[in-house]
């Protein structure tokens, strides 16, 4: 499928940028802060974690850190990069608190912060953490509830964030998920192929629309292997212009994400 058999045409203006996410599993809190370093010091725009209270890969029970008080740490770790989770899971926190939270970090990061949000599906955590898992529907409606409490609690602390502080909506539901990344998202993380990611975002164009509001406003993210010439111009090709690569510890090996880097400096060239 093709952007003119879709309606939808990558955003020119805008340049690819390219993110890793630091699983905080598998290690110990060196080896995630070496990383993270590592990371910055290559050249990456955007160092995400995500927010598990247990490893999703190998060993269940194996190390893990929470992603909040870890995002503090990076905040004052490095001096360049964004910085965010991929995502956070809206139920585990009160949405002013979040917003509380995210307004600190973003203080301490000198306005780097994104804002990475999305419903929440890992049950394990919701049950050993004491979080009521109920059904996909009424998480996503914890949401979309949550959403504007969020920008509403922005408005009100004192001091303001540094920045707008970008939002990034994970999730790819085309009747409840995407309405709420058309009104209230800067980026979206789409999930699937480029043939996937194109087809709802084309979706997503059309609730922009709706409300008035023009869908290149909303920037497309997706996660991403292999090879970026093969994968990479695939999904540019798609709208996509954020590409994330995820490792994981304890060893994070940053050679897939040199790579891209490489990939996305030809790109802008």
């Amino acid at each position: 499928m093709t952007t003119a058999e879709t309606g939808q045409t990558p955003d020119a203006a805008r340049p690819v940028r390219v993110g890793v996410q630091i699983q905080p599993q598998h290690a110990d809190y060196a080896q995630i802060r070496r990383a993270v370093a590592a990371a910055e010091e290559a050249g990456v725009d955007l160092v995400m974690n995500w927010d598990h209270f247990f490893p999703l890969y190998g060993e269940p029970d194996g190390k893990h850190f929470e992603c909040w008080t870890m995002l503090g740490a990076w905040a004052e770790a490095t001096e360049r990069v964004e910085i965010g989770a991929l995502v956070s899971c809206n139920s585990y926190r009160n949405p002013d608190l979040l917003a509380d939270m995210a307004r600190t970090v973003d203080h301490v990061s000198d306005g780097r912060l994104v804002l990475g949000i999305g419903a929440g599906w890992f049950e394990r955590d919701y049950d050993e953490y004491g979080y009521d898992f109920r059904t996909a529907g009424a998480r996503i409606g914890d949401l979309g509830e949550a959403l504007p409490r969020i920008e509403a609690r922005w408005a009100k602390l004192n001091p303001a964030p540094v920045r707008d502080i970008p939002v990034m909506v994970g999730g790819s539901g085309e009747r409840k998920t995407l309405p709420l990344v058309a009104r209230h998202a800067d980026i979206w993380h789409a999930f699937g192929d480029a043939e996937t990611v194109q087809r709802k975002g084309a979706i997503l164009d059309g609730y922009c629309r709706d409300l008035g509001r023009d869908p290149r406003e909303v920037e497309r993210s997706a996660g991403v292997e292999g090879d970026p010439s093969a994968v990479g111009d695939a999904m540019l090709g798609a709208g996509v212009t954020l590409f994330t690569v995820s490792t994981g510890g304890p060893d994070y090996d940053l050679g897939p994400l040199r790579d891209w880097l490489a990939w996305r400096d030809e790109r802008n060239a």
